[in-house]
């Protein structure tokens, strides 16, 4: 039997004048979506976008997992259609969840008339529907209250469309809409959390990672490459900046003091991914700090860190807990590759008693031996772009 799914909007339907706009987003984002797995047609029509396969080389099981990951819809349910008139209506049911109903206790129908045009009301099509198939299955008795089983009817302008209970979608905003961020990168739980959190506002994400080669690994690399991949999950392709942070660091460390190390470094990562964010049409930066998990994010540290940037940073996990971040990334799917044991650049020269207190003359004092203009310049000659998409390969 043919299916088809109705995805509903979520928050979009709150919007005014420009709730079109968002629309044709959203629709644009399931399209590129359903590519991957075949011709389908999609369309929006009373705050649902409608998802059908055309022909029978449809992966229909593949499209259905990447709907539920798309931000913008808030439910998702696979369906039938079927002509308006009851004895069309009750068939469907029985085609399309028959089984259902006869491994349920108890069931009811749940109508909804879009179409004023249909004769009875969505109580008299649940009340006669539910007749119908009280008599079929009398194993299953009626329930209206706390039902195991719930069938839904909902008649629209086109047709009929029968289903069982929806699935949650992604919630948040079309991928887009919100603008272009770009996500500082690293090979830890945190950044990707941060990068899927801004992603469901509606920001297309850009991200920029600082590879320290010979004192990282190729393997910490990869491990960041595919911490992308599997973000792209939920916001689309990305492109990743690979940054050479070698030299900066050597430099960092031959001449500055021990204790601002680190502060130094993530002073260079921010201007750096603000020069290269703004080429690219990014309007704010994402990190994944979280305010006094380590000494480099306390207060005082993230204003000194942050002033060297004139663009918002944004930063989804400030005030949540580790587990709340663990809760999330296990959700997203990333834990697993982010607690691999390949360290990133950020453990590079890592000071033994870090200055967790610092005042922006402090910095700027500790910098001074620092050519900091010849260095970013290096750092932005040598950027590797690399484009990644979730049909990508695995990297590791």
């Amino acid at each position: 039997m043919k299916e088809i799914f109705l995805l509903k909007l979520g928050e979009i339907v709150l919007k005014g004048a420009n709730k079109r706009q968002f629309e044709d987003k959203l629709r644009q984002n399931v399209r590129r979506r359903m590519k991957v797995y075949g011709n389908f047609d999609v369309y929006i029509m009373q705050s649902t976008v409608y998802v059908e396969p055309m022909d029978d080389e449809a992966d229909v099981d593949g499209a259905w997992e990447a709907c539920r990951n798309i931000f913008g819809l808030v439910s998702l349910c696979r369906c039938h259609a079927c002509e308006k008139d009851l004895d069309s209506i009750y068939k469907a049911v029985e085609a399309y969840l028959g089984d259902d109903l006869e491994c349920a206790e108890s069931f009811k129908v749940e109508s909804k008339r879009s179409d004023k045009r249909f004769p009875l009301t969505s109580i008299g099509i649940s009340q006669e529907i539910g007749g119908r198939l009280a008599e079929a299955h009398p194993n299953c008795r009626v329930d209206v209250h706390n039902p195991e089983y719930t069938v839904y009817v909902e008649v629209r302008d086109l047709a009929a469309y029968v289903h069982g209970p929806a699935v949650p979608g992604a919630g948040g905003l079309p991928t887009g809409v919100g603008g272009r961020a770009m996500c500082l990168l690293s090979g830890g739980i945190d950044s990707p959390v941060a990068a899927y959190m801004i992603a469901k506002r509606g920001v297309e994400i850009e991200a920029v990672h600082f590879f320290s080669y010979p004192y990282t690994s190729q393997l910490a690399k990869d491990k960041v490459m595919e911490l992308a991949r599997l973000v792209t999950k939920y916001c689309g392709r990305m492109t990743v900046n690979i940054v050479g942070f070698t030299q900066i660091q050597e430099a960092i460390r031959d001449n500055c003091p021990e204790e601002f190390f680190t502060l130094i470094m993530r002073r260079f990562m921010m201007e750096i991914s603000q020069r290269i964010g703004k080429d690219d049409g990014c309007r704010a930066l994402i990190t994944g700090e979280n305010l006094g998990q380590v000494a480099s994010q306390t207060m005082e540290a993230m204003a000194v860190t942050g002033a060297v940037v004139d663009i918002p940073i944004f930063m989804p996990l400030i005030g949540m807990d580790k587990e709340e971040i663990i809760t999330i990334a296990r959700k997203i799917g990333t834990l697993e590759t982010s607690i691999l044991p390949y360290e990133d650049c950020c453990t590079v020269f890592t000071p033994k008693h870090p200055k967790t207190k610092p005042t922006l003359g402090q910095l700027i004092n500790a910098e001074k031996k620092l050519d900091r203009e010849a260095l970013i310049q290096q750092a932005l000659e040598n950027v590797e772009k690399v484009t990644v998409k979730y049909d990508d390969p695995a990297f590791l």
